[in-house]
């Protein structure tokens, strides 16, 4: 059972951004920390930097659990990387219904690490934060 590294946490803490205090993300959900939402963020809460360090690191736990499951060939802590930090921004269920995921289990990794690329939109736009984000992964997929 594979794990996040630091390397990992650091690509999302970079792309996710650090917010100590309860905000309504572009999504409609309530969100604090590095991304995380869920019943225990309420309006007006406020946590600081280990608080934030700890939510990350048990939302990436179920998304480690996804991952692992859902990758049938082996692949290297940079390709886990990569993969932790695509779920945790578009969800296991993007993952796993992605030519990338295909693409990997078929063993094509230079065809899955293109993948990345082709999800830098939202509601139809190319966002710049986006394109950033999964060229990191790329990136780190292919290190």
């Amino acid at each position: 059972m594979m794990q996040t590294s630091e390397s990992g946490l650091d690509l999302i803490r970079k792309y996710e951004g650090l917010q100590l205090a309860a905000y309504v993300c572009p999504g409609g959900k309530l969100t604090i920390g590095y991304g995380h939402t869920g019943a225990d963020v309420t309006t007006g809460k406020k946590i600081d930097a280990e608080e934030a360090n700890a939510l990350l690191r048990k939302d990436v736990q179920r998304f480690e659990k996804s991952v692992n499951e859902l990758v049938m060939v082996p692949i290297s802590q940079g390709m886990f990387d990569a993969l932790i930090s695509f779920s945790f921004n578009l969800g296991a269920g993007s993952l796993k219904s992605s030519t990338l995921l295909k693409k990997l289990n078929a063993d094509d990794r230079e065809g899955a690490a293109d993948e990345f690329l082709k999800w830098n939109k939202a509601k139809g736009k190319v966002l710049a934060g986006l394109t950033a984000r999964r060229e990191s992964e790329r990136e780190l997929f292919l290190a």
